[in-house]
């Protein structure tokens, strides 16, 4: 598995002003932890170890103070900034030299997924072509969408349709192989400004190397863009943490438990944090080894 993973922390944060007038979207509280946590835990249960975190020039200096370079939890962390807001598919752009040539993985910085992330971890062993996901939605409108013929196969991908043609909407997490940066060279900009995601998984579409996997029931997706959906996330991480006495997206836990830190960094952790339930918790984890 030749991937690095981008993580995608941009964008202006209007939906949730004012809350985004004194700090970062992607260090918003999702219950007990910032909102960058829950995609970086993804990635990290994938397996990813090198990241680099694109975000607005005004707050990737909170997002580098909060992770650092990653150390702490035995993977490495860079730092790209994205000037201005102009499409997911930029990413590719700005992380080029990131990328040096591999494959990658792309996740949003307010997309929480919580389950078996099998699927995940099976697209990332796709060697040639794309592999995006399907979710069935209420409201397939607010997202980009899939359509699929009688056999199941991907047909057309939507960018926000007025009238959808399916009810699977496409989640921000996407793995691509070595091509993604010079296929993302070849875009132009949308009526809106931007290079979109979804013209990028169109033209791997059109080659037939566009791999779609459909998450089932098992699998919750959460998108924290709203107040609403901010405020269900929360609730929902709150229900699952207090009903199981474990945490979900716990960065400390996630690297010990992969194997990227051992106990005696997780000791070192520890100690340097403040008293409280947080440390109490890792000080379980690591006394049960």
């Amino acid at each position: 598995m030749n991937k690095k993973a981008i993580l995608l922390a941009g964008g202006a944060g209007s939906r949730l002003f004012p809350l985004t007038k004194i700090v970062c979207k992607q260090l918003l509280p999702v219950y007990d932890k910032p909102m960058i946590c829950y995609p970086l835990a993804t990635l990290m249960l994938g397996g990813l170890r090198e990241i680099l975190i694109v975000s607005t020039p005004k707050d990737l200096p909170m997002l580098r103070d909060y992770l650092g370079d990653g150390s702490q939890f035995g993977i490495e962390i860079e730092y790209a900034e994205q000037a201005k807001p102009e499409g997911i598919a930029q990413a590719f752009l700005i992380g080029a030299k990131f990328l040096d040539g591999s494959g990658a993985a792309l996740i949003l910085g307010d997309n929480i997924f919580y389950g078996k992330l099998d699927f995940f971890r099976d697209a990332l062993k796709i060697d040639n072509g794309a592999c995006i996901f399907g979710y069935q939605v209420r409201d397939p409108q607010r997202y980009g969408v899939v359509e699929f013929d009688a056999k199941g196969k991907a047909i057309s991908l939507e960018e926000k349709p007025a009238k959808p043609k399916s009810q699977f909407a496409v989640p921000g997490l996407y793995v691509y192989d070595e091509e993604v940066v010079d296929l993302a060279r070849k875009l132009k900009p949308s009526a809106r400004g931007e290079l979109e995601i979804t013209d990028l998984n169109l033209l791997y579409l059109k080659r037939g190397d566009l791999n779609v996997k459909l998450l089932g029931r098992g699998m919750a997706w959460l998108d924290t863009g709203t107040q609403t959906s901010l405020l269900e996330a929360g609730n929902y991480i709150a229900t699952i943490e207090h009903r199981q006495g474990l945490k979900v997206a716990c960065l400390e836990e996630v690297a010990f438990r992969a194997g990227f830190i051992d106990s005696a960094q997780l000791e070192k952790t520890i100690a340097g944090l403040p008293k409280g339930e947080y440390r109490d918790y890792l000080r379980l984890v690591c006394d049960e080894g």
